[in-house]
């Protein structure tokens, strides 16, 4: 593939002399420094938490039917499908006094925290999925900009720590999302207790402590972290560039085009694994609720403790990711990103396959062990994959285009489960949470198709 423009054009010894120079500019990071600049994905990834805790909850309290949870889905996949290429285009493009990248966090972490205040106050089911296509489209402001910004800020021999400390932080923020609706029970607050609209007061709770965490976790980073400084060449390159939002749009486009065939070659792998991991996010409380619970209405008793019992799934699965973490990054190293990331998808999908014929409340955590591997990885592993197979100053473009590798999965989930969730699936949740373990054995398979280029020295 040809790459106007980029080092790729030049020969090996000159592709040799960028990389140098590069890693010069960069230098080697503490583990402490690394650690920083990663708090502010903590933040973020409570608030993703949340949502994958608390929506299908808070649309069936207002009355939504089961059928169509996957329609009022539909905000995360548009928006991340929309936003994040063209954010991730013009933060390449950003010269302002504040950073490249920056102005993006702090825009996105902002926007976020109003739309979590109002969230669980929504008195309808169009007003929930309305502050969510605004919440949404906030996160996917900060989250691109945010992989490329470590990016930025790391060699390549750094890639697999920082990547790998963002899906520690994602576990750890998500861990405590989903746990404190049950923390705050633990502390007194009523299980039942609701507002005028039947949302659970620790709902309420949960969302109002993520409106702070969001914000306060990405100042956190900007107060610790600065960005690299950008070249004189660099900003007068920049600002002597074509300007203009289709400007923007046409440059996607050409480096859709010119995509490096290892980004091609990973497409099956992400659509299988984020098809998968939507289904599972929509339909754990329904699941549960039949398999473990016996009861299909949303009523106090059934319902209500299969979405406590759900989130606790959640955090336990995100802590086993916050755990492994490190230990997966050394694994990576050892046994390659591809072995490790397969094995890890692995374990999911089996995970899965069995979750609806455990009946036991407490045996249900065992699938999670390997729910929590996969997450770990998918935050992880193929970040690492793509840092290392993309031209470095089109990071943050093909950082934006990457995610619609996850945006397209999960928009076509939205659009296609509710066609067949009742004809081939028997308009069971047991049965979607099964199709969810199929898929994930299939993105498995998927990793051993990805050829990586060799590795720079």
């Amino acid at each position: 593939m040809n790459y106007t423009g980029s080092i790729l054009e030049k020969p090996a010894v000159q592709i040799n002399t960028a990389f140098a120079a590069i890693k010069a500019i960069k230098g080697k990071l503490s583990f402490w420094q690394i650690l920083n600049m990663n708090v502010g994905f903590f933040g973020l990834q409570y608030s993703f938490g949340l949502q994958q805790a608390n929506m299908s909850p808070i649309y069936s309290y207002l009355g939504a039917h089961e059928s169509n949870l996957s329609y009022l889905w539909l905000a995360g996949p548009l928006t991340g499908l929309i936003v994040q290429p063209i954010v991730g285009a013009f933060s390449d493009k950003t010269t302002s006094k504040f950073g490249r990248r920056t102005p993006y966090f702090l825009i996105g972490a902002l926007i976020c925290s109003i739309s979590l205040f109002i969230m669980p106050h929504s008195s309808s089911v169009w007003m929930a999925a309305s502050t969510l296509w605004i919440l949404d489209a906030a996160n996917n402001i900060t989250l691109e900009p945010y992989r490329a910004f470590v990016s930025d800020k790391l060699d390549e021999e750094q890639h697999s720590l920082g990547f790998f400390m963002q899906s520690a932080f994602t576990g750890l923020g998500q861990t405590l999302s989903y746990l404190t609706p049950t923390l705050l029970i633990f502390f007194g607050i009523s299980k039942l207790a609701v507002n005028e609209n039947n949302i659970p007061l620790t709902t309420i709770m949960a969302f109002t402590i993520g409106s702070v965490l969001s914000t306060g976790a990405i100042l956190y980073t900007l107060i610790t972290t600065k960005e690299i400084p950008l070249t004189a060449d660099e900003v007068h390159q920049i600002r002597s560039s074509p300007k203009g939002f289709w400007v923007r749009v046409k440059e996607i486009g050409k480096a859709i085009a010119e995509m490096p065939i290892v980004m091609k070659q990973m497409i099956p792998m992400m659509f299988f694994s984020w098809y998968a991991m939507f289904i599972y996010w929509i339909y754990i409380a329904k699941c549960l609720s039949l398999s473990v619970f016996h009861s299909s209405a949303t009523h106090p008793t059934g319902f209500r403790d299969a979405d406590l019992l759900s989130g606790q799934l959640g955090a336990f699965y995100n802590f086993i990711a916050f755990v492994a973490a490190f230990g997966l990054a050394w694994i990576a190293r050892k046994a390659g990103n591809k072995l490790t990331h397969s094995l890890c998808l692995c374990c999911a999908g089996i995970g899965l396959l069995a979750l609806p014929y455990i009946h036991n409340s407490y045996w249900v955590f065992l699938p999670m062990v390997g729910m929590g591997l996969s997450w770990s990885s998918m935050m992880g592993n193929p970040y690492i994959i793509l840092a290392g197979n993309i031209p470095v100053q089109k990071t943050g473009i093909y950082m934006g285009i990457f995610n619609m590798f996850i945006v397209v999965p999960m928009l076509l989930q939205n659009i296609t489960m509710p066609l067949y969730y009742e004809s081939w699936l028997g308009n069971n949740p047991e049965n979607a949470i099964m199709l969810a373990g199929i898929l994930l054995l299939l993105a498995a398979a998927s990793v051993h198709f990805i050829k990586l280029k060799p590795t720079m020295k």
